[in-house]
């Protein structure tokens, strides 16, 4: 048996900060990944899946040339093989990186296998028995598998890493953050795409405008939605793959060449052993944490998406930046300091802070709001992308911020100036009276906010 002075397990965003601070504290420190270093964000979400967005957007902004004045001569072909092998190049400098700099920390060791407690104050890796009073669960997640497709072949984000071929037909079960974005992106790449989505709209969780906007850009590019789908399973017909719809409308069979499953993410805390330990997870098996995650057994800590408290890279490295204050920088963060904030990276993209329209209608609040399409904005029109509005919505009372939708053109970076004002906890005059930069599209916040009226 090992004793460390902390054990983290899983090198995913908030996992190898984490050891390389208590390492540099002077503290004994072990790190376990299972299989790939720099966990989901690295290996099969964020990294590889924005290289190939925008391998997706070449390809998409080749075949609109003409809309601009260029001609090109000849077929605009998308080389898969291509496409994958500049993915992987920028996956493995990221994995590479980790790796390396893990095993090149002074005082850090590295555990390669599955880990497993033993008891609240132990693991095993292997044939190898670790043992902290400090242990801290960095686990992440993976892709929800519904039962009605464990019998057909599929795809999830995960192997999608690995398809180096366009897709005849590739329907997209599921029409919310990750299937968007494959759906659009494979699109653009030549595939003919059907996203059948459950619910009556696409990303249910924002507002019905956006909803309907992010449906105008897809179906422009030739995808095609299914809304209202119940009881939806795969099977096979011979060699046929089918995905049987039971919809309001349409065919209710469809034949695809391939399923992508995007319905969703769930921890991996399943094969943990945490059942030795007495941390406690919900119905959904996302780990229960405090404010400065800590799990109910004193010297356990659960970091990342496996504690269900923020399910985006930024989240979990802010995890990260909060435990580490709270033990070695007498600085009391806590989870709930932070505002919410996420993308949704079809083209254009989606930035989002704050509450949501109708949260702001459910809060009591007397509530301003300020909207303005991208189809008015100049610098939106010169570049040819006037999909998408701003939309951002301040209390009348306190004149401060409440939440912010930009959908269009550079929304997830624009969306910044607005979530900085929020932090800084100013009232929406210190950008409306700014002077910002023309021609861009940042310059029409300060215009948006200086003609908010009552939300109704």
């Amino acid at each position: 048996m090992e004793k460390y002075d902390a054990i983290i397990i899983g090198t995913g965003q908030a996992g190898p900060s984490l050891a390389a601070r208590f390492a540099a504290e002077g503290h004994k420190t072990a790190i376990i990944e299972k299989e790939h270093f720099g966990g989901t964000c690295v290996n099969t979400g964020c990294t590889p899946t924005k290289a190939l967005v925008a391998s997706a957007r070449n390809a998409f902004m080749a075949s609109r040339s003409v809309d601009f004045g260029v001609n090109i001569s000849g077929e605009i072909t998308v080389d898969m093989k291509a496409v994958k092998a500049r993915k992987d190049k920028i996956v493995n400098q990221s994995t590479t990186g980790v790796e390396s700099w893990l095993k090149n920390t002074e005082n850090l060791t590295v555990y390669e296998g599955h880990a497993r407690f033993e008891g609240p104050n132990s693991l095993r890796v292997g044939e190898e028995v670790l043992e902290s009073d400090k242990i801290f669960i960095n686990v992440g997640g993976r892709a929800f598998v519904p039962d009605g497709f464990k019998g057909v072949p599929y795809l999830t984000n995960t192997e999608m890493m690995d398809v180096d071929f366009i897709p005849e037909h590739l329907v997209v079960i599921g029409g919310s953050y990750i299937g968007l974005e494959f759906g659009q992106m494979y699109r653009r790449f030549g595939s003919k795409v059907t996203i059948i989505e459950k619910g009556p709209r696409l990303v249910g969780r924002e507002d019905e405008d956006v909803s309907e906007e992010i449906k105008k850009i897809l179906e422009a590019e030739s995808i095609d939605i299914r809304f209202d789908s119940e009881c939806i399973s795969g099977e096979m017909d011979g060699d046929q793959l089918i995905v049987n719809v039971d919809c309001a409308k349409g065919d209710r069979r469809v034949t695809p060449s391939h399923i992508l499953l995007a319905t969703g993410r769930v921890p991996n805390t399943d094969d943990l052993g945490l059942e030795t330990t007495g941390v406690q997870t919900n119905s959904r098996g996302f780990i229960e944490v405090d404010n400065q995650l800590k799990t109910n057994v004193p010297g356990i800590w659960a970091l990342g998406d496996c504690n269900g408290r923020g399910a985006f890279t930024h989240t979990a490295y802010n995890d990260f930046e909060i435990v580490a204050a709270n033990l070695f920088d007498n600085d009391p963060r806590r989870v709930s300091d932070r505002i919410s904030c996420y993308g949704l990276f079809i083209d254009p993209a989606l930035g989002r802070i704050g509450m949501t329209e109708a949260q702001a209608r459910k809060s009591q609040k007397k509530v301003l709001i300020g909207k303005r399409e991208m189809s008015r904005i100049a610098r939106a029109k010169e570049k040819g992308e006037t999909y998408g509005f701003m939309k951002i919505l301040v209390e009348e009372d306190s004149k401060k911020i409440l939440g912010a939708t930009i959908l269009g053109i550079e929304g997830d970076e624009i969306i910044h100036s607005l979530l900085d004002i929020m932090y800084a906890d100013l009232p929406y005059t210190v950008i409306s009276r700014a002077v910002h930069i023309h021609p861009t599209v940042s310059e029409l916040i300060p215009t948006t906010l200086q003609d908010l009226k009552p939300l109704s």
